[in-house]
């Protein structure tokens, strides 16, 4: 039953989704509210100006994201009056649920489906990722997406408190727990038999690696977005981040991340991107 209302919850999101005359999607901030269950649109307002705020510390362009308009209605016998609205983007909308009321359900399930779709969409609408065929250049990709987040996640969490080797160790486990069902990194080397010199993100495919890659940006903009202080509300909130990207992967039905299979060492690929890079005739003729 559980399974049942949270996929037609999520759907809704979806369904409520316009596209303007250029193919544009956009969400109207009346359909959201009803959708988040907010009785009267005076009280989302705050919720929006909230979320542009968040928008404007993001560095985001207001204009992209948040459009205010005025349409004419009908009323009845033929009358008509204007009401506010808002044309919202995808991330206007995730902004919007991340500052709503987190004790209902609905927003709960909006912040997870939001959260993944943005991230989805920034990804496929990478020109370098559009232009990936292989498996082997996906994970290319996405090793290298999970390198630089991991610096930005790092920095999130020493502004938090989380400053020695050990206590990022420590942070990071926490956010390994959370995505896998409670192991931790020695747990993960444990179950897909990999040798403690081993880098786990380097023997992940792109499935796995994807799923991290979640965690990690979800986690550092959690840390940002709540300015949270303080190693144990830090880890707390790796742990989060993490339980909330398994349980996205059950209602997808997906394989847990510790149950998908073991991938030859990263090194490898990159060594031999490398060497065609630097041998273009080579790449040409191999292609």
């Amino acid at each position: 039953m559980t399974q049942s209302i949270t996929n037609q919850r999520q759907s809704v999101f979806e369904t409520i989704k316009k596209e303007d005359t250029d193919g544009n999607e956009y969400w109207s901030a009346r359909d959201l509210a009803n959708v988040l269950e907010y009785l009267e649109f005076r009280n989302f307002k705050p919720v929006i100006s909230k979320a542009i705020e968040a928008c404007t510390n993001s560095s985001q362009k207001i204009s992209d994201h948040f459009v205010h308009l005025h349409e004419m209605v009908k009323i009845g016998s033929g009358a008509a009056r204007q009401i506010e609205d808002v044309r919202l983007s995808r991330y206007a909308c995730y902004l919007i649920v991340q500052n709503a009321n987190p004790s209902k359900e609905v927003v709960a399930l909006g912040q997870t489906y939001f959260a993944v779709q943005t991230r989805l969409q920034e990804i496929q609408q990478s020109t370098v990722y559009n232009q990936l065929n292989t498996e082997e250049e996906k994970r290319l990709f996405l090793r290298q997406e999970m390198t630089r987040h991991n610096k930005k996640l790092a920095t999130a969490a020493k502004t938090a408190g989380v400053i020695t080797a050990m206590d990022y160790a420590i942070f990071q486990n926490h956010g390994y727990k959370g995505l896998y069902g409670g192991l931790d990194a020695n747990g993960i080397h444990a179950k897909k038999s990999l040798k403690k010199s081993q880098n786990i993100l380097d023997h992940m495919g792109s499935t796995e690696l994807a799923a991290n890659l979640f965690r990690a940006t979800q986690a550092e903009e959690k840390l940002t977005r709540e300015n949270i202080k303080g190693k144990p509300k830090a880890n707390k909130a790796h742990f989060e981040v993490g339980k909330k990207v398994r349980k996205t992967i059950q209602e997808l039905n997906g394989t847990m991340p510790e149950d998908l299979p073991v991938t030859d060492s990263i090194k490898k690929l990159e060594k031999k991107s490398g060497s065609q890079l630097n041998n273009p005739t080579k790449k040409k003729k191999n292609s």
